[in-house]
């Protein structure tokens, strides 16, 4: 029931990211410019750099966008205190991630923007996560099975360690999948 008069597309290689937005009943095609780059200043606030990506991402896009389309790019990065935690490089990367969240609250953010040849919709949308304390056994099994290296954090909410893991949630669960698709909806809605 969106009523966009853009042709939308998704900047996404991500599984998860396809299925949220159809999950909304948005007829969508996916686009992907490869090797962006993703880097953003270390000043700049924790709270801040998913936001910046995804503006960074709709950058790149924007070239490239004829009259009659939207573009919707979205960078979702995991916050343990002041730290951002990217996705690991390796097993030991995600483990020393999970160890860091692990008996603790961290925070999720996706930075979202919405982009056409002449408007621009940018938000961030947080939600806190709390882990029980993770054993070794349940970190190495994860990783193990379920490989996370192309998650924010080294975890997957909608995978086995979301499932014995996550203890509590304050916010969109789809924000730690990876899309905030409600916000997403409204704002195209405007469009």
């Amino acid at each position: 029931m969106l009523n966009s008069k853009y042709k939308i597309i998704l900047a996404s290689n991500s599984p998860r990211r396809r299925e949220l937005l159809a999950g909304i009943d948005v007829d969508f095609e996916v686009r992907v410019i490869p090797d962006i780059d993703e880097s953003y200043p270390p000043s700049l606030p924790v709270d801040q750099v998913a936001g910046f990506i995804s503006q960074k991402k709709a950058d790149a896009y924007l070239p490239t966008l004829h009259d009659d389309e939207l573009v919707i790019t979205a960078d979702t990065v995991v916050i343990v205190g002041q730290e951002v935690l990217g996705k690991p490089a390796d097993e030991e990367e995600a483990r020393t991630m999970l160890h860091k969240l692990s008996g603790k609250t961290h925070q999720v953010t996706t930075g979202v923007c919405l982009v056409t040849r002449h408007h621009r919709e940018s938000f961030s949308v947080t939600t806190d996560v709390t882990f029980k304390t993770l054993s070794d056994d349940e970190i190495d099994y994860y990783i193990r099975t379920y490989r996370p290296f192309d998650k924010a954090g080294a975890y997957g909410i909608q995978e086995w360690i979301g499932y014995i893991g996550v203890t509590s949630l304050h916010g969109s669960y789809f924000n730690v999948m990876g899309l905030p698709v409600q916000r997403i909806y409204e704002a195209l809605n405007k469009c």
